[in-house]
């Protein structure tokens, strides 16, 4: 890996990034909890900040060339996490139908999946159908929880992102197939 491009205190800002949205699920859950149906722009709002920090804390970690085992298994980690409490708690208020769970069932079976692999050689690194399908879900998610029931229009970028998780899916489950099965 090449040196990094920035001094050490700058180096740690696209972890310190990390671990604020994991520190922002349980203030995310508990707004949606405390709101009317899971209608909430403040539950919205720190969702969406997550979804921002996402993108800046990657991009960063990129720029500078301070990509850090930590932050390939902790970035996407917190982004399954606070994607699989939104859609659980959207679920549960009656704004995402039951086939929604997929979604949190295919990140069960990608963090089990991930466990048994990455000792015999596997590299996480997530792919272009599976960084659309963040975008879009985090995009999708916060429009359901700002509109009243009803509103379609959050549901269909939230099936175009469902769509892309199942593609990424199958790109996973081909990558580690080629490398830790054929290898």
């Amino acid at each position: 890996m090449a040196a990094r491009a920035v001094p050490a205190p700058l180096a740690a800002i696209p972890n310190v990034l990390t671990i604020g949205r994991l520190i922002l699920i349980p203030v995310f859950v508990t707004l949606i909890l405390v709101s009317d149906g899971a209608h909430s722009w403040a539950a919205a709002i720190v969702f969406g900040v997550a979804g921002v920090t996402d993108q800046i804390d990657g991009w960063l970690a990129r720029r500078w060339r301070v990509e850090s085992e930590f932050g390939k298994v902790a970035d996407p980690l917190a982004d399954r996490l606070m994607i699989d409490a939104a859609v659980i708690l959207l679920w549960h208020a009656g704004r995402l139908p039951w086939v929604a769970l997929a979604i949190p069932a295919r990140d069960l079976a990608l963090i089990a999946g991930y466990r048994l692999v990455v000792g015999r050689g596997y590299e996480l690194a997530v792919n272009i159908a599976g960084k659309a399908a963040t975008w879009l879900l985090y995009a999708s998610l916060a429009f359901i929880m700002v509109t009243r029931q009803g509103s379609d229009w959050p549901r269909w970028l939230f099936w175009a992102g469902f769509a892309l998780a199942a593609l990424s899916l199958i790109g996973y489950l081909a990558k580690a197939r080629r490398e830790v099965v054929e290898a």
